[in-house]
């Protein structure tokens, strides 16, 4: 043992300022401060765990209110969403008290909603408040076992991966599946051929919803005999499920007998198209349009959001924390140069992407046409730059 030199970097007693003696050795200050660096960043991965008293648990206003500051409009989902994910982690919370007679079961979660109506977001801003794992999982590549393409378990896979493999904390996860409209079985007869990109995957689906114990490969992919496994009980992670479900209106306007027949009848007014065929949407209507019953009933809290109009669009734009003004603010700061949007310019912008259909997805895509000339040429801009309507023109 040299008393003279740290004995986990090997710097020599003259090029540190003190050396610490230890049983078995010497260390320096700056491998002290490594050290607890690393110690310190552990502590913040090992942080990824929900509330572990009712005390913690944060309330539904508590949620929706910290919703509002990422997602715009949407206030009846965002209420839904927040009582529902409020009482499933309170329902694990109960289950881990002594003498509980009654067993409270998990309400999974159905939210549909055009593209960009901010499924997606509402998902993993959720999971950012609650500090719980959170993976999205397309249904699209998901098949029934023995074809090719992806086995349900594969979504469990995911899951452990953003855990870090520690499966007590995936069991307390969310998992958001996108597209599920997209596994749709194709009439509403049983299948006579094999349906195994659609019903196939929605009977396979069934187990891994209700809470049972999986055999998860480690890896994802296909399951194979000579591969271990990772068992996971599925019982308190909760299911979001999210899809466009495009022709679902049609679906109920049929059913509440609205549907235009001939030339004389009478379309539904713009006013009551939008929110009010939705508002009187119900289980049959997913049946009709493809989900198996088995299904739906465990996915028993079902939400619907609004299509964005002209005012929300704007608001996206603007009120967000990470709203896309924002980005952009930043990104050209980081160049010295203060950029700002004329109202006007951001109208323009909003108005070609609902022309689009795009939904607030598309708001960025439009708003990086309308930069990209002025990004290309960020070194000859002075210190200022404003975006009015007549650039927006120039470029849509």
């Amino acid at each position: 043992m040299n008393s003279n030199q740290c004995s986990f970097c090997g710097r020599k007693r003259s090029e540190v300022q003190m050396l610490i003696s230890g049983n078995e050795g010497f260390i320096c200050e700056n491998c002290i401060e490594q050290a607890h660096a690393i110690v310190k960043e552990g502590d913040a991965k090992s942080d990824v765990s929900p509330a572990q008293s009712m005390a913690e648990l944060k309330k539904p206003k508590e949620i929706k209110g910290f919703l509002d500051q990422y997602v715009i409009g949407q206030d009846q989902a965002k209420k839904q969403l927040s009582i529902a994910v409020y009482n499933h982690y309170k329902r694990i919370l109960h289950a881990k008290t002594e003498n509980t007679e009654v067993e409270i079961e998990k309400s999974n979660i159905i939210m549909i909603g055009e593209t960009g109506t901010g499924k997606t977001l509402l998902a993993k801003t959720i999971a950012k408040e609650l500090n719980v794992p959170f993976c999205i999982v397309d249904a699209t590549i998901l098949t029934e076992a023995g074809y090719v393409g992806e086995d349900v378990e594969s979504i469990l896979s995911r899951l452990l991966m953003v855990a870090d493999y520690d499966v007590e904390k995936a069991e307390k996860g969310i998992v958001f599946i996108d597209e599920i409209d997209k596994i749709a079985r194709k009439s509403d007869n049983p299948s006579i051929t094999r349906d195994v990109s659609g019903e196939g995957v929605q009977q396979g689906l069934l187990k891994l919803l209700e809470g049972s114990i999986v055999n998860v490969p480690p890896q994802g992919g296909r399951k194979h005999p000579d591969q271990k496994y990772i068992q996971v009980n599925t019982q308190n992670i909760l299911f979001i499920a999210g899809g466009a479900f495009d022709g679902i209106k049609e679906i109920i306007e049929r059913r509440l007998n609205k549907q235009a027949i001939g030339f004389s009848s009478e379309k539904l007014n713009k006013a009551e198209g939008e929110e009010y065929i939705l508002e009187k949407l119900n289980s049959s209507d997913l049946r009709t349009f493809g989900l198996i019953p088995e299904l739906l009933g465990r996915f028993p809290i079902v939400t619907f959001l609004d299509k964005l109009n002209k005012e929300t669009m704007l608001r996206i734009m603007k009120e967000p924390k990470n709203s896309i003004i924002n980005q952009y603010v930043e990104l050209f700061r980081l160049d010295g140069i203060n950029i700002e949007f004329d109202n006007a310019a951001l109208e323009k912008i909003v108005e070609y992407t609902i022309d689009k259909g795009l939904g607030a997805r598309g708001l960025r895509g439009t708003t990086e046409k309308v930069l990209e000339n002025f990004m290309f040429d960020i070194d000859s801009l002075g210190n200022s730059l404003i975006i009015d309507e007549e650039d927006v023109k120039y470029i849509i």
